[in-house]
């Protein structure tokens, strides 16, 4: 049988990054929240949390923190049947749920899911942010319940569920087109001298679109810059080209502040929610949001 107290020990840990604020989250002293995982960990002999700052998971933490997780959601759903069992609950007992979303998601369309889901639900979020091509690889190592990624394959364990489409375009300002790009051509040697704008390491759409355009890759000047309002502000500034979702940019297309590269070029990136495939109605809940806010948003 497990050990729940040291479980949840091993889950504030972990969301809080370290034994003091876990402790004081848990309304008990730090060592008794070391002792806890220590004995945990002896006894089933793995180790669970890697001691650092901040404190981080190992891959079997993560496991158990993903269990925690899914046992918190099915207790929560078994509260509407049995009322008597909130009386057992501290006033603030919430379950938080890790979901790994890429970053034009978040700022374009999946708020509106998370704030519907968390008006209905005694439940916080725990968003980790990755490139739409990775965050498949936290579902696999049990980092998080679920996903938006661009990978229809399902993980192990999880359902997969088409979300639709997100348009992307090439855009920049008038002047930066004036500078790089004078006579409106748009080929690979134009390319190769005028700086782009790129998420992180991660991102490939830029490429992707210079390879769709061109019919081969090409080296471009690169800038880096991980923030999806920062990527639309530099490229209104004229700092670089990028590739913006057209939800983003619409406004700007419209006012001539950002004009496209090349007309029918856009990228569409199919998007899916990958979830533990598990029978919970918390978890169900999330799913209808999120699927309600990509259908109002998303292309087909």
């Amino acid at each position: 049988m497990l050990d729940y107290v040291s479980l949840s020990a091993v889950a504030q840990v972990v969301r809080e990054g370290s034994f003091e604020r876990a402790a004081q989250a848990l309304h008990v002293t730090p060592s008794a929240v070391s002792q806890r995982i220590k004995l945990l960990e002896e006894r089933l002999g793995l180790a669970l949390i890697v001691r650092g700052t901040p404190c981080t998971a190992t891959e079997a933490g993560h496991w158990l923190c993903r269990h925690v997780e899914q046992v918190g959601m099915l207790e929560r759903d078994l509260h509407t049947s049995l009322p008597a069992l909130a009386a057992l609950e501290t006033p603030d007992s919430r379950v938080t749920l890790r979901v790994a979303v890429n970053a034009d998601s978040l700022a374009t369309w999946f708020i509106d899911a998370a704030t519907a889901f968390c008006q209905a639900e005694p439940a916080l979020l725990d968003f980790s942010v990755e490139d739409q091509d990775h965050t498949a690889e936290w579902l696999k190592n049990g980092t998080v319940l679920a996903a938006v990624t661009s990978s229809a394959k399902p993980v192990q364990g999880c359902h997969s569920v088409p979300l639709g489409h997100m348009r992307y375009l090439a855009t920049a300002s008038p002047a930066y087109m004036r500078r790089y790009f004078p006579d409106r051509v748009v080929d690979a040697a134009a390319l190769a001298l005028a700086p782009s704008l790129t998420f992180n390491r991660k991102d490939r759409l830029q490429a992707a679109w210079a390879r769709q355009v061109c019919g081969r890759h090409v080296e471009v000047p690169q800038h880096w810059l991980p923030s999806s309002q920062a990527f639309v502000q530099a490229t209104l500034g004229g700092m670089g080209w990028g590739m913006n979702p057209l939800a983003l940019v619409a406004a700007h297309l419209e006012s001539g502040a950002l004009v496209r590269l090349q007309p029918d070029s856009d990228l569409l990136l199919p998007l899916v929610w990958q979830h533990a495939r598990l029978k919970i109605p918390m978890l169900d809940r999330l799913t209808a949001a999120v699927l309600a806010a990509a259908k109002a948003t998303l292309e087909a």
